[in-house]
């Protein structure tokens, strides 16, 4: 197809809204069922880009999960143990394909904030990996193909309306890209920067070991970083992002908010929310917002007499400040990118607080001296990739 007509842009109100190509070539995009919309759009094409190299740099299939244009998580297709899916919700699905882990996990990186994502896939999307989603609630998805068996299950979606994309994988855009703005036309080269090679040779703390695992997360967090709005850091564990801070103006402030969703993540791992005795038929996105809101300081909103009735068969205890602390010690082995420099040391504090231990980021701030001697301090591994990864 030469262009794809939309209902409108990002708002109702923006009419007319259409997608094209300028040199009037064929869109290398094929709808094969559902009918996306001008975000759907957006979030397809910034996911594609990431999965494809995340594919690219990992050799392992990936998947990631979009909302409003930044990902709520990516992932490579790395097995998972009993805990992760557990809280995942997808321990009754038995043993799933590579892919369908790479799912699982970018989507359960950050459940509250990927609920009606758009999904990226960079393999066929086979059975296993439309079983889940199925049950989720989605907006779309675009991968380079679909089994028979995958497409009539995602047929069925949203009373068959869900949104089914085709990705042309030999298509290349134009070295060169231009967009508008208030009628003026902006232009620059694409970022095709390889995330790979020497890119995380430059060492610059006095730990300099990073095993093959934290390379792999390294990539991903830098990929992963490439396609979500800036300021953006990106924190990663075992293959997959655990906590994105993206769009903030401060950068502590995008430190602190990724670590905040790390920690979100680790502490549904605890004993005392693997244990919540929740009442029979309660949805996932529910027990989702349970959750999110037992593990937060509003814990009391879902304790109180009159709505613990609701989610829970009995009432569990709080799961206190102290043993929330004493669980969150326990992590470790993590690493975190950053798409351009800290200003600050107070980053690496807050980093530490949630077992960072491997960093990647581009350096070149007055107060690099400093920001290594914080590292030092924690026997962080940090590696300057010269490289900033600003995205808007």
């Amino acid at each position: 197809m030469k262009e794809i007509e939309l209902k409108y842009g990002c708002n109702p109100n923006q009419k007319p809204s259409r997608i094209y190509m300028e040199d009037g070539s064929d869109l290398p995009v094929t709808v094969i069922n559902g009918r996306p919309g001008y975000i759907n759009f957006l979030d397809a094409f910034n996911g594609w880009q990431l999965v494809r190299e995340l594919k690219e740099a990992t050799g392992l299939p990936s998947a990631a999960s979009f909302k409003h244009v930044s990902p709520a998580g990516a992932a490579v297709g790395l097995p998972l143990d009993e805990t992760l899916a557990k809280i995942y919700w997808v321990d009754d699905l038995g043993e799933l394909s590579p892919l369908a882990c790479a799912y699982a996990r970018a989507r359960g990186a950050d459940r509250m904030s990927s609920f009606g994502d758009f999904i990226a896939l960079s393999d066929v999307c086979d059975g296993d990996t439309a079983r889940l989603i199925k049950r989720e609630v989605s907006d779309g998805c675009i991968a380079p193909g679909y089994t028979e068996e995958a497409l009539a299950i995602l047929k069925e979606k949203k009373k068959g309306n869900y949104n089914v994309l085709q990705m042309d994988p030999d298509y290349r855009p134009a070295p060169v890209e231009v967009k508008q703005v208030y009628g003026i036309s902006f232009e620059q080269g694409r970022n095709e920067l390889d995330i790979g090679g020497g890119l995380l040779d430059h060492i610059v703390t006095e730990e300099k070991e990073i095993p093959k695992e934290a390379l792999i997360d390294m990539k991903i967090a830098l990929i992963t970083l490439k396609y979500t709005q800036s300021n953006s850091v990106c924190y990663v564990k075992g293959g997959q992002a655990i906590g994105i801070g993206a769009g903030q103006q401060s950068r502590i402030h995008c430190t602190r908010l990724a670590g905040n969703k790390a920690d979100n993540w680790f502490l549904r791992q605890a004993p005392q929310v693997l244990g919540l005795p929740f009442v029979d038929g309660l949805g996932r996105a529910d027990r989702d917002n349970a959750i999110d809101v037992y593990i937060g300081d509003e814990y009391m909103d879902v304790l109180a007499d009159g709505a613990w009735e609701r989610v829970f068969k009995v009432k569990p205890p709080v799961f206190t400040g102290e043993e929330k602390r004493d669980w969150l010690a326990k992590m470790g082995e993590v690493t975190l990118g950053s798409d351009a420099f800290f200003p600050f040391s107070d980053n690496i504090e807050r980093a530490h607080k949630s077992g960072v231990k491997y960093i990647a980021q581009p350096g070149g701030s007055v107060r690099d001296d400093a920001v290594i001697e914080c590292c030092d301090k924690y026997g962080m591994v940090m590696a300057f990739t010269g490289i900033r990864l600003f995205h808007h």
